[in-house]
């Protein structure tokens, strides 16, 4: 598979994308329950957002169709993603999933990382010409941008592990969403809190990569986080101190694919997204660095590496398919 998007993988993806977002079993819920009146289906719950086996990936599924029909409108699955969107982002059903996220125990549902995730869906649903979608989203886009507004000031510490919970991650996404609606105040306290939560960091010795279910690299997210959120003077001093020795590929852990030993096991087919996460990120920092510097072709001769490894595998056993091709987009798209 070439290492770009190109359309045929672009309707590749879509097509995986398609058969997915309303398939909802097997369905791994996240919701708390207040009483028994809560037990309900995925589908009752999420109107939208209930297959794809679990919120989270069934919204990153619609992102990635969204920019599969900004980039390559003319593939053959763009009508049926044009279907979906008119059928499944409509004022109703938006707020239902709306009346689901008002529940009390729903304040840290799919904290941060559903959050990130669902904003970068309204940014690009506001970048297609038809800006029908966008607008009727918007009602849930401006509770989760609330979200952020509320948790980021009390939030003391970041989280920095290779999965869902990690923060740079959702800050990184959510940059996208304050930049391209032109929400100045949430982009200044994204911007604010990152400084506030890595502007400090240096040296980092990467020595928990990889854990057993990672899916992003907590040292190479932080940098892109703030790759995102800085001025690039700023970032680029930063960034020699966070990363000092990646000219002799240090730390070795992050020039070296994760091997995955079970696709059909949810937790570790995570590792097939830690790969394409790590692309996305060397491949993104590598374009902030000057063309003379030797760093560049080090970071992007890692970038391929990792990308060859998890290419092959976005379509197969269910537990990477129903969210593989996401990552596989930002990693291809960087």
């Amino acid at each position: 598979m070439p290492q770009t998007l190109t359309a045929e993988t672009a309707q590749q993806f879509a097509t995986i994308a398609l058969g997915h977002v309303r398939r909802e079993y097997p369905n791994k819920p996240a919701n708390a329950f207040a009483g028994p009146e809560d037990a309900r289906t995925p589908s009752q719950l999420h109107p939208i957002f209930h297959g794809s086996l679990d919120w989270h990936s069934c919204v990153h599924g619609y992102w990635m169709m969204a920019y599969i029909l900004r980039k390559f409108p003319e593939v053959a699955a763009a009508e049926n993603i044009r279907a979906l969107f008119d059928e499944m982002l409509v004022p109703d059903k938006v707020a239902g999933e709306c009346a689901y996220m008002a529940a009390p125990l729903a304040r840290g549902f799919e904290r941060p990382y559903g959050w990130g995730w669902l904003l970068k869906l309204s940014a690009e649903l506001c970048l297609l010409d038809d800006h029908r979608w966008f607008a009727n989203l918007k009602p849930l886009s401006d509770v989760f941008a609330g979200r952020f507004t509320d948790f980021l000031p009390i939030a003391t510490y970041p989280v920095r592990v290779g999965t869902h919970f990690n923060t740079a991650f959702a800050l990184r996404l959510a940059a996208d969403y304050a930049e391209t609606v032109g929400d100045a105040a949430l982009g200044k306290l994204l911007h604010q809190t990152a400084i506030r939560w890595y502007g400090g960091d240096e040296a980092c010795p990467a020595w928990g990569e990889p854990s057993g279910d990672d899916f992003l690299s907590s040292a190479l997210i932080e940098a892109e986080c703030m790759r995102r959120l800085m001025p690039e003077y700023a970032f680029m001093r930063w960034f020699d101190r966070f990363l000092p020795e990646i000219g002799i590929e240090k730390p070795a852990t992050l020039f070296s694919p994760a091997s995955v030993s079970d696709r059909s096991d949810g937790k570790i087919a995570h590792l097939d997204g830690l790969n394409l996460s790590r692309a996305w990120c060397w491949r993104s920092l590598a374009k902030a660095l000057p063309g003379t510097d030797p760093r560049r072709s080090i970071m992007e001769r890692a970038a391929r590496e990792h990308l060859a490894s998890a290419l092959a595998h976005v379509q197969g056993d269910y537990m990477g398919e129903h969210w593989l091709a996401s990552f596989a987009v930002l990693a291809l798209e960087a």
